[in-house]
């Protein structure tokens, strides 16, 4: 059973029975307020904002299914609209209580995730994470993915295989592969969007927030089970640790490569599922 508590910063929906480690996260409630207009005496929506708007147009022309790679011209549009986004166009403030960084978190700190709009084409997702939570190393298979950071500082670590699957091979849940670190930087909002693509661009990352943050991503296409785009897991070891004897790289250049061990999903890979409060999509037709 639910109930909605309403201030005049933010929209929040919790469970009426407590949950330990669990924290809510609110919105602000600009898309749920209506104006009156006195003079006519008319009840007139807020309009959804331009930009979330622009996003889901433009995602449903650039994103046609399984197998597709959007162009780099689609690739900069899309950018140049995330780039722009802003935390209030999705319904988020970076002064609601869970951002606030000196707000202590009580055992394992966990991730939440959201859904503003899916289709079988794309998905436009937001993640939130307490200081120091993490979603660990995993990828996209198939998929290209825009991510925007909207709000703190959160640590990214991503890599890139050496030498890609064809898809014919007999893959090996414990083999070794090799693996090119693409990123290993914070990044703080607001920043510029970032990219990664079915097989480059850091398609295996983890993220670690530094502070509480959140993130939007545009998914093309989304997890899909079904459809053999399942999220795998991995471990990462630095290049020295398994040489075997093979070719070995100087200090310097080993820094920059890996190797990633495929394991089950870990612990802290659960996330609290959460509803959407934001400024909502009018869908259109194509």
């Amino acid at each position: 059973m639910f109930r909605e508590r309403i201030t005049d910063t933010m929209v929040e929906r919790r469970i009426s029975t407590p949950v330990p480690n669990r924290r809510r996260v609110g919105y602000a409630n600009r898309s749920l307020k209506r104006k009156r207009c006195k003079r006519a005496n008319k009840i007139v929506d807020t309009a959804v904002p331009n930009v979330l708007q622009e996003l889901y147009a433009s995602s449903r022309d650039i994103f046609k299914g399984p197998g597709t790679v959007p162009s780099l011209n689609d690739e900069k549009r899309l950018c140049q609209i995330l780039d722009n986004m802003k935390p209030e166009d999705v319904g988020l403030t970076s002064k609601l209580p869970f951002f606030n960084p000196k707000t202590a978190v009580k055992g394992t700190p966990r991730v939440s995730c959201t859904t503003i709009y899916k289709s079988d084409n794309f998905s436009l997702c937001m993640f939130f994470l307490p200081a120091n939570g993490v979603i660990p190393l995993h990828n996209h298979p198939g998929m290209t993915v825009f991510t925007k950071l909207l709000v703190g500082t959160m640590h990214i670590k991503s890599y890139d295989w050496v030498d890609p699957l064809t898809g014919n091979e007999p893959i090996e849940p414990s083999k070794l592969r090799l693996a090119k670190l693409i990123a290993n930087e914070e990044f703080t909002a607001p920043c510029s969007s970032s990219v990664l693509y079915p097989t480059m661009g850091g398609n295996i990352h983890q993220c670690r927030a530094i502070t509480p943050c959140a993130f939007l991503d545009v998914l093309g296409p989304p997890y899909s089970k079904e459809d053999g785009r399942d999220c795998s897991y991995y471990k990462d070891f630095p290049y020295h640790a398994y040489t075997n004897g093979g070719m070995r790289l100087a200090e310097q250049e080993a820094s920059s490569y890996g190797w990633l061990e495929e394991i089950d999903m870990p612990d802290n890979s659960d996330m609290d599922g959460i509803d959407y409060l934001g400024p909502q999509i009018v869908e259109t037709s194509c």
